[in-house]
């Protein structure tokens, strides 16, 4: 029976895992004091493990096709169909996120630990790998004083965003010592870092709205979802879904919100005419009173040039025609994205093109697989990052 290694106790570790245990006796080693601790943080606390829409187009890299083969083996009807196998239960949400029935992210990690136990895998914690050894046809991995030898093994190491839950540089380190390469790291799923005083001003204030990221007179992506501002800028999933482009976007960036995607800019700037007529006798920067929330209004009639010295009556066709013209289009000036520590994912990795698509295994590095976030491949906010995770996991586990 082939003794199995697996460096990371991640997601994409423990679905390799479980899966490698029907071939060989395995062992797993994480670095952390314990397993699955950046996957108890995702989706809020709630752990969107997957997207029923999940297919290559919703994926990025280097290869945008390489993921094809992990994704057609574990589509996300199977991926489910492992999860419901042990036991948990799920439910399926708007855009096709799936969470946990019990709305608690630990309910993932408990199953799959305890698949994990069941399986006679020995969970090995606090245990970091510093260096990997080839030796003959297997391997040796050194951590501390201890030496692990193995005939295969799994690199499931992660990337190097969310350092506080366990991001680290030490898979593109530990595979580099052993041939491979990585392309360019920079931090994805993350907020943005806004020029304008507006966020600091607003802060803690959440909408629902559109978010369309801009360079020039070009609209590079755009989202429609939660945006929340914070001191420094902008967060929420629809900020998180542009915020890849934005990472890699340049200069000049603009962050432009819809506050009201579903109407037209004549039909607001119709409620506008009628909202001068109906509080009339308010302050000009209440005017949107009961549309948004009142300190988000006060701040849309300052970004129009209305103030509130001035009764709202007073308003002017032109004013009107500005106020409308910022619900479709506050802008905020772009200065960065948050680092990797604010990141939920890390864009780039392990060069793809030395890795078989159809088994995860190195083409450089017989006996070698790697797995999830390690790999440079990367999802669009929404449950896809773990769905990758999942899928070329299991299919690294399979030992092909």
């Amino acid at each position: 029976m082939p003794k199995i290694l697996i460096l990371g106790g991640g997601a994409s570790g423990l679905a390799a895992a479980i899966q490698a245990a029907e071939h060989g006796q395995v062992t797993l080693l994480e670095r952390q004091n314990r397993v699955g601790r950046k996957l108890l943080a995702t989706g809020n606390g709630r752990c969107n493990l997957s997207n029923t829409g999940a297919g290559p187009e919703r994926y990025h890299g280097a290869d945008p096709d390489f993921c094809r083969g992990a994704l057609a083996a574990y589509p996300p009807e199977r991926v489910l169909e492992f999860f419901h196998g042990l036991g948990l239960r799920t439910v399926t949400e708007y855009g096709g996120r799936v969470y946990p029935r019990s709305d608690h992210a630990s309910s993932v990690l408990d199953v799959l630990r305890l698949a994990a136990e069941r399986r006679g895998v020995a969970l090995r914690c606090g245990c970091s790998a510093e260096r990997i050894e080839r030796r003959g046809r297997g391997f040796r991995v050194l951590a501390g004083d201890e030496r692990v030898d193995c005939d295969l093994l799994i690199a499931a190491c992660g990337g190097c965003a969310g350092g506080k839950l366990g991001g680290v540089m030490d898979g593109y380190r530990l595979l580099g010592g052993l041939g491979h390469s990585r392309t360019a790291l920079f931090p994805a799923l993350t907020t943005l870092r806004c020029q304008s005083d507006y966020p600091k001003a607003l802060k803690g204030i959440r909408v629902d709205c559109e978010v369309s990221l801009r360079q020039g007179g070009r609209r590079l992506a755009a989202e429609r979802g939660d945006v929340l501002f914070t001191e420094p800028g902008l967060s929420g999933t629809a900020v998180f879904a542009v915020s890849r482009t934005a990472a890699a976007g340049g200069e000049g960036l603009t962050a432009r919100l819809d506050l009201f995607p579903e109407e037209t800019r004549e039909a607001l700037t119709e409620d506008l005419r009628q909202r001068r007529e109906r509080f009339a006798a308010l302050p000009a920067n209440e005017v949107l009173v009961g549309a948004v929330q009142s300190r988000l209004g006060m701040m849309l009639s300052k970004a129009a040039g209305i103030s509130g010295g001035v009764a709202a009556g007073s308003l002017t066709d032109a004013q009107i025609q500005a106020l409308a013209a910022t619900l479709k289009g506050f802008d905020f000036p772009i200065r960065g994205v948050g680092g990797f520590e604010a990141a939920q994912v890390t864009a780039g990795g392990l060069n793809t093109k030395e890795f078989d698509a159809n088994t995860m295994q190195s083409r450089l590095v017989p006996g070698l697989y790697a797995c999830g976030e390690l790999l440079d491949v990367d999802g669009d906010c929404g449950g896809f990052n773990l769905q990758w995770a999942w899928a070329s996991g299991l299919l690294a586990g399979e030992l092909r």
